[in-house]
């Protein structure tokens, strides 16, 4: 990872100003350098922190967008086809001849988690493969704030493309999901760049 902020960094610091924000907007949708730390590669370049700072969290939120756009859209699919199968046996003919309907599920129990106004019940363990620590400590987070607190903390445990994806995977609508990780973004991002751009100046006075 030290060597891909080197090479952005090292990028932004040759290349014309007006190709500066496009660089550290690339290095904002990268997972691990995100806005966070690509606004301090931009700061450490020389570019105005303000501009820095948009630069990164606008390349982040891209990325973002992008992966729970297709993510939903991925999500939705298979939803949809799992509902087909089950309307398919959904009632039964009895050797009475009389019919038997299996209930359907009712969409009570998932309504506060897809608007992510409350907690989503998250299981953070499942599936072979043994799941992260970042990955289970953001379930943590998702269960017991809900998506607003989990996508603000979410940076503590894993990259936000990672939480977008888990966010959706547990059905939280689409707007709900940008709405957080954009504030998210902007919080964090807002952050580090003032804390990049106070140790420059310490340093350089």
């Amino acid at each position: 990872m030290n060597t891909v902020i080197e090479f952005f960094q090292g990028l932004a610091s040759h290349v014309p100003e007006l190709l500066q924000p496009f660089i550290i907007a690339a290095a904002g949708a990268i997972p691990f350098v995100e806005g966070e730390v690509s606004s301090v590669i931009g700061v450490w370049a020389g570019m105005n922190p303000v501009l820095a700072g948009i630069a990164g969290a606008i390349g982040n939120f891209i990325c973002v967008s992008v992966i729970v756009l297709l993510g939903a859209r991925a999500r939705n699919a298979v939803v949809a086809r799992r509902a087909q199968k089950r309307e398919s046996v959904r009632v039964a003919v009895s050797p009475t001849g009389a019919e038997i309907a299996e209930a359907a599920p009712t969409d009570s129990d998932s309504s506060a988690e897809s608007s992510g106004l409350a907690p989503v019940d998250v299981p953070v363990s499942g599936g072979e493969k043994p799941e992260s620590k970042g990955r289970a400590k953001f379930k943590r987070f998702l269960t017991r704030f809900g998506v607003p607190g989990a996508s603000l903390l979410g940076p503590l445990a894993i990259p936000t493309q990672i939480t977008s994806t888990i966010l959706v995977g547990a059905g939280v609508k689409t707007s709900w999901i940008l709405l957080w990780q954009g504030i998210a973004i902007a919080v964090w991002t807002t952050l580090t760049t003032l804390i990049a751009t106070g140790a420059l100046t310490l340093f350089a006075g």
